[in-house]
């Protein structure tokens, strides 16, 4: 016969158990399966691959894979998941990253520039390689399409010079239908971070850290600057274009 003891244990695992798996489905936690491709196979096709025939590798899973150092000689990745990959110092320069689940990765040093991110997640993914925050360890973003990209991160000292970031999300809030929660991550933390000449149309950075960061010839139409901090120390933002058009 089950004691009260027992039935109490029973009433406080069901009540955890779902809150745990809204928890982990919150975080964008990768289903529990294997990456699809080795290292070993990735490996092998981005050496044998040529200029002008990319390596593709779109909608495949590649989650926690090992792939840093990696010339990736602009290869398609479109659609894939790649949470929690290790991209430390890899050049993903051009590559199509469309769609793609960034989550967790490990961009130390990674070389994006030109990428193509458009509606790709970047949450909470490892920037720096010790608890110092080396602004040499951010990734690049220079030039690179994140239209629609959902940022949740510190990204302190990251190059976005001349990006494309139209409608792009750097605010804390969970945009899920219904929701409207802070995540765990309280603000976007992009101190010191190069948005010069950058387009920042409709860019959502809604009580993100901006102190000390360039926005020199950047254009804000239509930007929300709700609640961000260090704004008065941010340089270059008399030469932003369409400043006016920004919310404050």
């Amino acid at each position: 016969m089950r004691t009260a003891a027992h039935r109490a244990r029973a009433l406080i695992l069901a009540a955890v158990v779902p809150l745990a798996a809204s928890a982990l489905a919150e975080e964008g936690a990768p289903a529990p399966r294997k990456a699809d491709m080795s290292v070993r196979e990735i490996t092998s096709a981005l050496f044998k691959a040529k200029p002008a025939s990319p390596v593709d590798l779109s909608k495949h899973n590649l989650a926690d894979l090992d792939l840093s150092g990696l010339n990736f000689k602009g290869a398609k990745l479109a659609n894939s998941d790649l949470y929690g990959v290790d991209f430390t110092g890899a050049n993903l320069r051009g590559t199509d990253l469309t769609h793609t689940r960034l989550d967790r990765a490990v961009l130390i040093r990674a070389d994006l520039s030109g990428a193509n991110l458009s509606g790709a997640t970047i949450r909470r993914p490892t920037i720096y390689s010790d608890l110092s925050k080396n602004p040499a360890d951010a990734p690049r973003f220079s030039g690179a399409n994140l239209t629609g990209t959902h940022v949740m991160a510190n990204l302190s000292g990251a190059d976005f010079h001349g990006a494309d970031l139209t409608d792009a999300d750097f605010s804390p809030l969970d945009g899920r239908p219904g929701q409207g929660t802070i995540t765990a991550l309280a603000a976007n933390v992009l101190k010191g971070c190069d948005f010069a000449q950058a387009i920042l149309r409709g860019t959502d950075f809604e009580g993100a850290q901006l102190t000390f960061s360039r926005f020199s010839g950047a254009n804000l139409d239509g930007a929300n600057l709700l609640g961000v901090k260090g704004l008065d120390k941010v340089k270059g933002l008399g030469t932003a274009l369409n400043l006016h058009t920004a919310i404050h």
